[in-house]
């Protein structure tokens, strides 16, 4: 909490990169770490925001990292509000991107587990396990849609979901 009582959010990035004919996106399956958070989900790429960079500075690094390719084109689409979410009850503010192009070779493993090309059909009929939530929003990124959503979560559930759409 901040000194006014307001809440302080971790500053994130979760990025799906597409493939070249969108019908396929690189998730990272948690499977590394069985202390890991996410332990055992299949998860779009990102992480924390450092404190020197911008959110799109921030998805390219991440996607560096993590898949060992370089983002070229992407987009907002949009952000999601997650407060209680993290494993001490922080709360998290994500700006969720498309990479729609990017060049390299993606890795097929990194420190946080495995990387997988799965199809946009699968992710979104929940063939895989990603967080409950997620399952509210990727519709709307895997759409092309651009949206702004509150997810609030208690004991790792959320407990609502609501959004605007610009």
């Amino acid at each position: 909490m901040t000194e006014d009582g307001g809440l302080q959010a971790v500053i994130a990035t979760l990025g799906y990169v597409l493939s070249a004919d969108g019908r396929e996106v690189l998730m990272l399956h948690r499977n590394s770490r069985t202390d890991d958070y996410h332990y055992g989900k299949y998860n779009g790429l990102g992480g924390k925001v450092e404190p020197t960079e911008d959110v799109c500075a921030g998805m390219r690094r991440e996607v560096a990292e993590e898949a060992g390719i370089t983002a070229v084109g992407m987009d907002l689409a949009g952000t999601v509000s997650w407060p209680g979410f993290g494993r001490d009850g922080e709360a998290w503010l994500g700006f969720i991107f498309r990479i729609r192009s990017w060049t390299g070779t993606p890795l097929t493993r990194c420190a946080e587990g495995t990387l997988e090309w799965v199809a946009v059909a699968d992710l979104l009929a929940g063939r895989f396990p990603v967080w409950e939530g997620d399952r509210n929003f990727l519709p709307l990124v895997f759409a092309g849609k651009t949206f702004h959503g509150v997810m609030p979560y208690a004991n790792g559930r959320p407990l609502s979901w609501t959004y605007s759409q610009l």
